[in-house]
C-alpha cells in the first residue's frame, strides 16, 4: 500500500482496510483545472492538508465542484520536493477522533504544485495561473510571520528593500513575489481575484493587503510599474482580502500514527525534517474538529465551501469569532497549559489534562474569568466552544501536540491571549481587574520558565521566542530558593505594555504576578505547589 503509483494499487486492499478514497475522476479534475485554474494555494502545510484539500475533496467527490487545487510554495522547496511531486500530490489524512476511531482518507484534490522559484519554469507556469480569468481565489497558510515586511525595531527587512529597488521582474522575497503575480493579472486586464489569509492571526486580511499594497506603492513611486497598479490592489469590486478565522489543531506527523498506518500494511510512513524545519510526511494527523470562517467578499465568484461546512459571513461576524477564540475560548488556555507543561515536565498535551491542577486552572481561566467579556459572535456558541476544546480536543490521546510546541513565540501572543480579556475588566463597569486570579499565575508561570530550570530543578531547552534574550537578561541571576529581589528585575518585563497589552502595574496586577513568581522559585516543587494552592482555593 504506497501511494507513489496509487492509479495502478489494488483499490479493494485499501477499502477492505477501512480506507476512504477519493471517487471523483482525478485525470478529468487535472485537465480542467490546469485549462482554467480557479485556486491557487501559498504554503501547503499540515493544516491546508488535513482541513482545506479535504474540504475541496469533498466538494469533488459530490460533484458539487470540478476543478482541484494547485498548491505553491515560496519557503521550503523541500515540502514540494520531497511529499508533493514524489507521490503525484496525493497524500493521506489521518483524522484522529477522541473516542478512539481512525479515519483515513486518500486525498486528491491537489492537482499540481510549485515551487516559486523564479529561475524555473514553476515561475512561468505560476504567471500563466495568475493571468488567467478564471482564478477566483489564491489563500494562504504561511503563518503570521510570513506577513512580516519589517524587523523588530521598525526597519524594512533587506530582502523586502531589494525587492522594492529591483520591481516586479525578479523578486527573491515572498511577498515580493506574490505581489509580482497580482501586477502581472493587473496587466493581463485587470481581471477579479480574492487573496484569502487563513493564517491564524488577528485581521489576516488587512494584514495580506497591507503587505502586498506596500508593493504596490513602492514600485509605483519607484515607476516601476504602471501607474494605475496601486489602485487596482486597492479596487474593493477587482481585488479582495477578506478576513477569517481557521482553527484545527494539526500537530507534525506522529510515530504512533506511523504504528498504525504499517500495521495496515500502508509503506508511505517515513517522516521527513527538512533543512528549513519543517515536519511533513506522505500522511498528515489532526484532530476531528475543525472551524474556518471567512467574510464574504470574492469579486470574481468562489469554490462553493459552504457545502464541505465552511462559513461565510460578515466581516464583524469574523472577527468576533476570532476574538471569541484568541482571546478567551482556546489561545489563552493553550498558552496556559503550555508555561506549566513545559515546567512539569509534560510532553504531550493531553496527558496534562488528566492532571486534575492543569484541569482546574484552564477551567477556571476560559469559563470564569474569561466567558464574563466574551466577544459572542452568533454564529458558534462560546460556552460550547470551551466546552468541546476541554472535554474533546484537548483530552483527545490521539493528537500529539506538545506544550513546547506550543510555547514557542509566547512574548508576541500574551498581548491578544490574554491582554485583551484584562482591557475588557478594566472598561467594564460591572466587573473589577481584583477578580482575576489566575491569568496573573499564568504570567508569573511564563516568567518562572525564562529561567529554563523546571520544577525539579532541572535545566530544559525553551521553545524558540524573539524576545527570549530581551526577556532573560533582566531575570538573571534568580537561582531556586531565593527568596528576594525579584520585584526590580520583574519590573522591565510586567511593565512592557508591548509583551502583556498593558502594563500590568498599571492595571492592577503587577504586584499579584511578582507574588506569584516569589512563590514558584521557593525551591523543587515549588511551582506545583503555588499551582495547587490557587487554582484549588
Amino acid at each position: 500500500m504506497k501511494l507513489v503509483d496509487f492509479k495502478k494499487s489494488d483499490k479493494q486492499e485499501w477499502l477492505g482496510k477501512g480506507y476512504e478514497l477519493y471517487s471523483f475522476d482525478r485525470e478529468k479534475v487535472i485537465e480542467e483545472t490546469k485549462t482554467k485554474p480557479t485556486w491557487v494555494h501559498f504554503g501547503p502545510g499540515n493544516i491546508f492538508r488535513a482541513f482545506i484539500a479535504k474540504v475541496q475533496q469533498n466538494l469533488l467527490d459530490r460533484k458539487i465542484e470540478d476543478k482541484g487545487i494547485i498548491v505553491a510554495e515560496g519557503f521550503d522547496y523541500e515540502i514540494i520536493d520531497k511529499v508533493y511531486r514524489p507521490l503525484d500530490n496525493i497524500f493521506l489524512d489521518v483524522t484522529l477522533h477522541a473516542d478512539g476511531n481512525i479515519e483515513k482518507t486518500v486525498v486528491g484534490s491537489i492537482v499540481e504544485s510549485l515551487v516559486m522559484d523564479n529561475e524555473t519554469e514553476d515561475w512561468k507556469r505560476l504567471k500563466d495561473i495568475f493571468t488567467s480569468d478564471s482564478l477566483q481565489v489564491a489563500s494562504f497558510t504561511i503563518t503570521e510571520k510570513g506577513y512580516n515586511l519589517k524587523n523588530q525595531n521598525g526597519e524594512f527587512f533587506p530582502q523586502v528593500i531589494s525587492d522594492f529597488e529591483n520591481g516586479p521582474g525578479n523578486p527573491g522575497g515572498y511577498i515580493g513575489k506574490v505581489a509580482a503575480l497580482c501586477y502581472e493579472r493587473y496587466l493581463a486586464g485587470g481581471f477579479p481575484i480574492s487573496f484569502v489569509s487563513m493564517d491564524n492571526c488577528s485581521g489576516n486580511g488587512d494584514r495580506l493587503h497591507h503587505a502586498i499594497n506596500t508593493f504596490a506603492e513602492e514600485w509605483e513611486k519607484r515607476g516601476l510599474v504602471e501607474a494605475g497598479f496601486k489602485a487596482y490592489v486597492n479596487d474593493k469590486s477587482k481585488v479582495g482580502f477578506p478576513w477569517s478565522m481557521i482553527d484545527k489543531i494539526t500537530p507534525r506527523p506522529s510515530k504512533n500514527v506511523v504504528e498504525i498506518l504499517k500495521k495496515d500494511g500502508f509503506e508511505d510512513t517515513e517522516l521527513i525534517s527538512t533543512t528549513k524545519g519543517s515536519y511533513v510526511a506522505a500522511f498528515v494527523n489532526a484532530e476531528e474538529t475543525g472551524y474556518l470562517v471567512i467574510e464574504e467578499w470574492f469579486p470574481n465568484g468562489r469554490p462553493k465551501l459552504e457545502e464541505g461546512g465552511i462559513i461565510f459571513t460578515s466581516r464583524e461576524t469574523v472577527e468576533k469569532v476570532e476574538r471569541m477564540k484568541v482571546c478567551t475560548c482556546l489561545n489563552p488556555l493553550h498558552t496556559a497549559l503550555a508555561v506549566f507543561g513545559c515546567l512539569l515536565g509534560y510532553n504531550i498535551i493531553c496527558d496534562e489534562m488528566k492532571d486534575p491542577d492543569l484541569r482546574k486552572l484552564v477551567e477556571i481561566i476560559g469559563y470564569k474569568e474569561g466567558l464574563p467579556v466574551v466577544t459572542d459572535p452568533g454564529i458558534i456558541d462560546p460556552k460550547e466552544f470551551i466546552d468541546t476544546v476541554l472535554n474533546v480536543r484537548f483530552p483527545n490521546v490521539f493528537i500529539p501536540d506538545t506544550p513546547q510546541r506550543i510555547a514557542t513565540d509566547t512574548s508576541q501572543k500574551l498581548a491578544i491571549r490574554f491582554g485583551e480579556t484584562i482591557k475588557s475588566y478594566i472598561s467594564s463597569k460591572d466587573l473589577s481587574v481584583s477578580d482575576i486570579k489566575l491569568i496573573p499565575l499564568v504570567f508569573a508561570g511564563w516568567c518562572r520558565y525564562l529561567l529554563a530550570v523546571d520544577d525539579n530543578g532541572d535545566a530544559f531547552e525553551l521553545s524558540h521566542d524573539p524576545m527570549l534574550n530581551d526577556v532573560q537578561k533582566h531575570l538573571k541571576g534568580i537561582k531556586l530558593g531565593d527568596q528576594d529581589g525579584f520585584s526590580e528585575k520583574l519590573k522591565p518585563i510586567l511593565s512592557n505594555s508591548a509583551i502583556f497589552g498593558v502594563d500590568l502595574y498599571e492595571a492592577g496586577l503587577g504586584e499579584l504576578v511578582e507574588k506569584y513568581f516569589s512563590e514558584m522559585i521557593a525551591g523543587k516543587g515549588a511551582v506545583r505547589e503555588t499551582l495547587k494552592k490557587y487554582v484549588h482555593a
